[in-house]
């Protein structure tokens, strides 16, 4: 096992927690950091407003490599990339005065109501020993339901025997549109991330996925097909991002504008962003505040280049398409209320 010489002054590995009122969970999360079997990590809590006494809970753990910061409700992006900020500035008495020399060169994500196993460091950094010439890393993930006694590995799109190694991300993603790269499953060099400017703060839904894509298409993205992370899936739906039909301005489908030139003569992303827009766009075009606006992004697909299903369900009517999506939604609703009853 590693251990951390509390002497040691240049951390590799800053991890950066958003903390929005969670406080029945962010204990587990931050558990799961103090846990590793690699020591040489600072972990910065970034308290977004909360109201729930989230904060409290991560003031009672003593390690000085655990540092908070509170302030108003600013969103998720927001958040981490004043997480990011803070640990290349230093925020404690310990790190105040760091050199740019000092900041842990490497970030990871963890929301606060996940968590990761305890190997995930380790692992993450003999990943970047073998290949240090990526933009990005990513290990597997296990999408975890406690309460509805369902955990399953992320299916993501990797060819059956994959290990590691560079992936094609557009590629991957397109095959089953499960995240190759999940935030609380990856790292990214500092040097990459301030060079993409961190995560867009005006986005609510996909403020990961812009950054992820936009590093993918300059960077070499490689994957540990190891689980070594999980995506915590018994939060109240009203808090999930992904189950709110957000304004258009902050869902990330809307903010793929300058990626549009790439739409042409890069084959694997129109694949990646036609499936996107097919799957994500479907509750806005039946919503009359947004269906305009929904239909100008689906005016963009290449259509020839879709399923005959996936044609033959935007072809249909719109009160068959809205019956669909009202299947969809109760459907979910009822799971969520049989996990409040098991609970």
């Amino acid at each position: 096992m590693y251990m951390w010489d509390k002497c040691m002054k240049t951390p590799t590995f800053a991890v950066i927690m958003p903390l929005f009122n969670k406080a029945p969970y962010v204990r587990k999360a931050i558990e799961s950091v103090v846990a590793q079997t690699r020591g040489d990590w600072e972990l910065w809590v970034v308290d977004d407003g909360s109201t729930d006494g989230s904060a409290d809970v991560v003031v009672a753990f003593n390690d000085p490599r655990i540092h908070l910061h509170r302030q108003a409700n600013a969103g998720v992006g927001t958040a981490r990339n004043k997480g990011v900020a803070l640990s290349g500035k230093g925020a404690s008495s310990e790190a105040a005065f760091r050199s740019p020399t000092t900041e842990a060169p490497y970030l990871c994500f963890l929301d606060a109501d996940d968590w990761w196993e305890p190997t995930f460091l380790e692992d993450m950094a003999s990943l970047i020993d073998r290949h240090p010439d990526a933009g990005i890393y990513g290990t597997g993930y296990t999408i975890v339901s406690e309460h509805n006694h369902k955990t399953r590995v992320a299916s993501i799109g990797v060819p059956e025997g994959f290990t590691e190694g560079e992936i094609n991300y557009c590629q991957v993603y397109a095959r089953n549109l499960c995240m190759p790269l999940w935030t609380g499953a990856v790292c990214v060099p500092r040097a990459v991330f301030d060079e993409q400017g961190g995560f867009p703060e005006d986005v609510r839904i996909g403020e990961d996925f812009l950054l992820w894509i936009h590093i993918a298409l300059k960077h070499q993205v490689v994957l540990l097909n190891k689980p070594l992370s999980n995506y915590n899936q018994d939060v109240d739906i009203a808090s999930r991002g992904t189950h709110h039909l957000h304004h258009p301005q902050h869902n990330m489908l809307w903010h793929l504008g300058d990626l549009e030139p790439l739409e042409k003569n890069h084959p694997d992303y129109k694949t990646l962003v036609d499936a996107l827009r097919t799957h994500g766009l479907q509750s806005y075009l039946l919503d009359h505040r947004y269906w305009q606006a929904a239909q100008k992004e689906l005016d963009k697909v290449d259509w020839n280049r879709q399923s005959s299903a996936t044609r033959r369900y935007f072809r249909q009517p719109r009160w068959i398409q809205r019956l669909h999506i009202t299947f969809k939604t109760l459907c979910s609703k009822c799971k969520q209320e049989l996990c409040h009853f098991i609970r």
